[in-house]
């Protein structure tokens, strides 16, 4: 089954996934009678795209009852997960274009409906206009939900054409269908909170390894160490995918307020007693499905988390994370390539100019950057917006997710991430937000209604 497979790059877990959707329909795919996908040629040249639109359209075919449709949507999948990246994009062009909402039936129907129909008439007519509001596109993406792992290729599918979207291509349209699809069924009250363990089923910790997106797990030594007696891992599950984590978060918990992640990830470490711990620190929040961005669940996670430390532990009375601040450098590098900024003089330039050396195992120069880099990050996370246009949200994605959810930016923290990547984004800094129960809803309100940033006085007075 493997070799249908085109060689466009991806990784061993998301093999094994299109391996086990296709395993999961083949006996419904065998079920078509006009099955044309041994048909089509991994790029669908030109003499293939007749046959392509013949499969989708056979989707919509009414005869042959349900199982029918479903062994036509089966095969229709196949086909996909057959092509190579230019006959992906082929299909999903078609998809877009010969499969969209019929604009010359919907304009009439929008006609009649303001031209002061009676009452009854009017009723009839919204539902006409529901009906024209359902592309053919979105009646063929929406039969994969009735098929065995139909979510995850949706998912898959909407990974791979979020790239696509702002390039020209005119696939908005499927892109915002299938987020309208995903969005229904994913809504948080249908997502089960649960905790991962050592325990778990093995499938399950290596994906925790593979969609671990801010500290990369190093080894399975790693990855126990992560979930020892004095660390929690939670995450959301859909129960139609119960094997694939949606959105999952680390917690540490520990004596006081972490400052270095180092410290915090080293295996030799001896595990704390976690009668005696006080802080639980969100160390690491990853999305695991990137064809579910844009549908949240991150706000959710942390509170329902912080729900359940509360009640299992009475001595936890600081929730914090130690979190990682990514674009920093993205605003920095290019202030210094220029060689002009209000924000340092010329004396401070030419140190700023030794970033990409390894400085901060020089003593001096450490000593020597520390006040300029803590004073322009502190401005960075406080002052540096993404546009009005935005809505004046903060420029680093992180420091927005935490605001918005009602954290306090507490702490700025030197040389906490010295890993290279660390260096890379922030210069080593990071920072903590504080989630202090009693202020979480004040300061979310704040920052939502004007863009107020709650910051300690540490933050504050690098200014």
């Amino acid at each position: 089954m493997s070799d249908i497979l085109p060689n466009i790059g991806l990784t061993n877990l998301r093999r094994r996934t299109v391996v086990n959707v296709l395993r999961a329909w083949r006996e419904v795919g065998g079920r078509a009678r006009h099955a044309v996908s041994d048909q089509i040629r991994p790029n669908v040249p030109k003499e293939d795209l007749e046959l392509l639109h013949k499969q989708m359209a056979q989707c919509l075919d009414s005869k042959g009852g349900e199982v029918t449709a479903r062994a036509h949507t089966a095969d229709l999948g196949r086909t996909y997960l057959s092509l190579n990246e230019d006959g992906r994009l082929k299909f999903l062009k078609m998809l877009a274009g010969d499969f969209a909402l019929d604009d010359k039936k919907l304009i009439a129907i929008a006609k009649k409906y303001d031209a002061n129909a009676e009452n009854a008439e009017k009723f009839e007519l919204q539902n006409q206009l529901r009906q024209a509001l359902n592309s053919p596109r979105s009646t063929i993406l929406r039969q994969f939900t009735a098929l065995p792992d139909g979510f995850k290729f949706l998912i898959n599918l909407r990974a791979d054409l979020l790239p696509l979207v702002g390039k020209g291509l005119n696939l908005r349209g499927v892109e915002q269908d299938l987020k309208n699809i995903l969005s229904a069924w994913f809504d948080i009250a249908l997502l089960d909170l649960q905790e991962i363990t050592w325990n778990s089923p093995a499938a399950l910790l290596e994906k925790l390894i593979e969609y671990e997106a801010v500290h990369r797990v190093s080894s399975w030594n790693d990855l126990k160490n992560r979930l020892d007696a004095d660390r929690r891992v939670f995450a959301f599950f859909h129960n139609k995918m119960p094997l694939e984590p949606l959105i999952f978060v680390h917690v540490a918990l520990v004596s006081g307020m972490s400052d270095n992640i180092q410290v915090l990830l080293d295996e030799k470490s001896p595990v704390s007693d976690v009668e005696r711990t006080d802080t639980a620190i969100f160390y690491s929040i990853s999305n695991a499905q990137k064809g579910l961005a844009g549908i949240s669940f991150g706000n959710f996670l942390i509170k329902r988390v912080v729900e359940i430390l509360s009640a299992e532990m009475q001595n936890i009375k600081t929730f914090a994370t130690l979190s990682p601040i990514p674009n920093f450098r993205t605003w920095l590098d290019p202030l210094i390539a220029s060689g002009k900024s209000e924000f340092f003089n010329d004396g401070e330039l030419v140190l700023l100019k030794k970033l990409d050396t390894d400085w901060h195992k020089d003593k001096k120069t450490e000593n020597a950057l520390q006040p300029i880099l803590t004073r322009l990050c502190a401005h960075y996370l406080l002052n540096e917006k993404s546009g009005a246009k935005k809505g004046g949200k903060p420029f680093d994605p992180v420091s927005n997710f935490h605001l918005s959810n009602g954290a306090r930016l507490e702490r700025l923290n030197w040389l906490a991430d010295t890993s290279p990547k660390g260096m890379k984004q922030s210069s080593g800094m990071m920072v903590n937000y504080n989630y202090k129960l009693s202020e979480i809803d004040e300061n979310h309100e704040a920052f939502m209604t004007s863009g107020k940033i709650v910051a300690g006085k540490q933050v504050k007075g690098f200014l």
